[in-house]
C-alpha cells in the first residue's frame, strides 16, 4: 500500500518531466528524421516565438491573472515594426525599439485594468485582446507588410547562429534566475498564493502586478518581431491563437490557473512537449486538426493531475 502511495506521489510529482521524456521517446521512435540537427533547428526557430511568450504569461498567471493579448500584442508590434522599417528607414535594432514600447503600453494598460481598476483578469485582456487586434487591422489595412532586404531574415540566418534561438535561450536563464534566486520572483508566487497576507506584509501587490502583464507584453512583442523574421513579413494575423499555446505550455509544465505555482524551467519543457507533437505530426504529415485533438487531450491530462496534486 505504501509502495502504491509513493508511486502515485511521483508520478503526480514529476508528471512534466514524465509526459516530456515519454514524447521524445516516442517523436525518436516514430521518426528517423526527428533527431536530425536540421529538423532540432526547425523546432527550434519555430518555438522561439511562442516560448516568450509562454515565459510572459507564466509570471500572469502565477500573480492569478491571464492575459489574453499576447497574440493581438504580437500582431501589432510585428505590424508596426515592418512599417517603420519598410517605409520610415527604420533599421532592426529601430523596429525592435518600436515593437518593445507598443508591448510595454499594452502590458500597461491590461495590468493597470487589473491591478488598479479592479476588472478581472479574463475581461480585461478580453477587452485589449479585442482592440489591440482591431488596431493591427486599420494600421495594415488588413494586408501583410513586407521588409525588402535582409533586415528582419538576420534574425533567423544561420551564418549569424540563429540569434532567435540564442535569445531565446537567454531570455530562459534570465527568467529561471528572476523566479528562483530574487525576492521579485518571490513575491510573484506569494501574490498568486496569498494576495491578502503579502498586501499585510506592507508589500504593494498592484505594482508587482502591473510589473508581470508589463513583462509579458513585452515578450509578446519580441515574439511577434521573432515571428515576422522567418517571412519578412508582418501582418494583423500575426500571433493568432498564440494566447492559448502560452497556456497550454504553462498547464504541461505545472503551473497552477489560480495562481501562487509555476516555473520557467517547467514550462520550457511544456512548450517543447507541445513542439515535439506538432513536429512529429508533421512530419508524418498529420493534419492540424488531429494536432489540436491531441494537444487538448494532453491539457485535459496535465489539469486533472494538478487536481490530484492539489488534494
Amino acid at each position: 500500500m505504501q509502495k502504491s502511495i509513493n508511486l502515485k506521489s511521483f508520478l503526480v510529482k514529476n508528471n512534466t518531466y514524465i509526459i516530456f521524456f515519454a514524447m521524445l521517446i516516442a517523436c525518436i521512435c516514430i521518426s528517423e528524421t526527428f533527431l536530425l540537427p536540421i529538423n532540432l533547428i526547425n523546432i527550434g526557430l519555430q518555438q522561439s516565438a511562442p516560448l516568450l511568450v509562454a515565459v510572459g504569461m507564466l509570471f500572469v498567471i502565477m500573480t492569478g491573472g491571464i492575459d489574453l493579448s499576447v497574440g493581438s500584442i504580437m500582431a501589432i508590434s510585428s505590424s508596426v515594426a515592418c512599417l517603420l522599417m519598410r517605409d520610415a528607414g527604420f533599421g532592426l535594432a529601430g523596429g525592435i525599439l518600436a515593437a518593445v514600447c507598443i508591448g510595454l503600453i499594452c502590458g500597461m494598460i491590461t495590468g493597470a485594468l487589473v491591478a488598479y481598476c479592479n476588472m478581472q483578469a479574463f475581461v480585461a485582456s478580453l477587452s485589449v485582446m479585442t482592440a489591440v487586434r482591431g488596431v493591427a487591422y486599420i494600421i495594415t489595412n488588413g494586408s501583410p507588410i513586407k521588409v525588402e532586404g535582409a533586415i528582419l531574415s538576420t534574425l533567423v540566418a544561420p551564418e549569424n547562429g540563429y540569434p532567435v534561438i540564442i535569445i531565446a535561450a537567454l531570455v530562459i536563464v534570465v527568467f529561471c534566475l528572476i523566479q528562483n534566486y530574487t525576492t521579485y520572483g518571490r513575491i510573484v508566487i506569494a501574490v498568486g498564493s496569498n494576495k491578502n497576507a503579502v498586501e499585510l506584509a506592507g508589500i504593494r501587490v498592484k505594482r508587482y502586478m502591473l510589473s508581470t502583464y508589463m513583462i509579458c507584453g513585452v515578450l509578446a512583442a519580441i515574439a511577434g518581431i521573432f515571428y515576422s523574421a522567418r517571412t519578412s513579413t508582418g501582418s494583423a494575423t500575426v500571433g493568432d491563437g498564440a494566447e492559448l499555446d502560452a497556456i497550454a505550455a504553462c498547464v504541461l509544465g505545472g503551473a497552477s490557473l489560480t495562481g501562487g505555482r509555476g516555473s520557467v524551467f517547467k514550462t520550457l519543457l511544456g512548450a517543447l512537449i507541445l513542439a515535439f507533437i506538432g513536429n512529429i505530426m508533421n512530419l508524418k504529415g498529420v493534419g492540424a486538426y488531429a494536432q489540436d485533438v491531441v494537444q487538448g487531450c494532453l491539457i485535459v491530462a496535465a489539469v486533472l493531475l494538478q487536481g490530484i496534486k492539489s488534494k
